[in-house]
């Protein structure tokens, strides 16, 4: 399947799950450091799973708002979406991403919240990167 690009970055890392990230344009840069329960230090770095979240949570909201704006209707500002990300080694080998996305749609009937959630989850570019490799369970709180 082609993507018509409209916007690319690139950001690079050094040093693996202890080192350093950031954006190409420097306007980026966080240090990492590897989790306790992943055998590591737990410093006070953030890691490729908080990352992922944090951008998966932006971006799922942000299809929300697109696919909602299709419908000529608004995603309240009050709306959060919450990633959860574990990481884990695989039966198959190799580790793996469990991920469930909380959504809050306060003020829209239940119905409507998880309508909006699946067509959104239809079209986030993150959710379309995951398909049929991790489930991604959908959760409207």
């Amino acid at each position: 399947m082609s993507v018509d690009v409209k916007y690319r970055t690139k950001a690079s890392a050094t040093g693996g799950r202890d080192g350093r990230a950031a954006t190409e344009d420097g306007a980026f840069q966080v240090s990492l450091s590897t989790p306790k329960e992943l055998g590591g230090g737990g410093g006070q770095g953030n890691n490729p799973e908080q990352l992922f979240a944090a951008g998966y949570a932006a971006c799922f909201l942000g299809a929300m708002k697109f696919v909602a704006s299709q419908d000529k209707q608004k995603v309240p500002d009050d709306a959060k979406v919450s990633a959860n990300v574990g990481i884990g080694p695989r039966s198959e080998g190799g580790f793996g991403l469990e991920i469930t996305l909380d959504v809050s749609v306060p003020g829209l009937p239940r119905d409507q919240a998880q309508a909006l959630v699946q067509k959104a989850h239809q079209v986030c570019p993150y959710s379309n990167a995951t398909r049929n490799n991790i489930d991604v369970k959908l959760n409207v709180v």
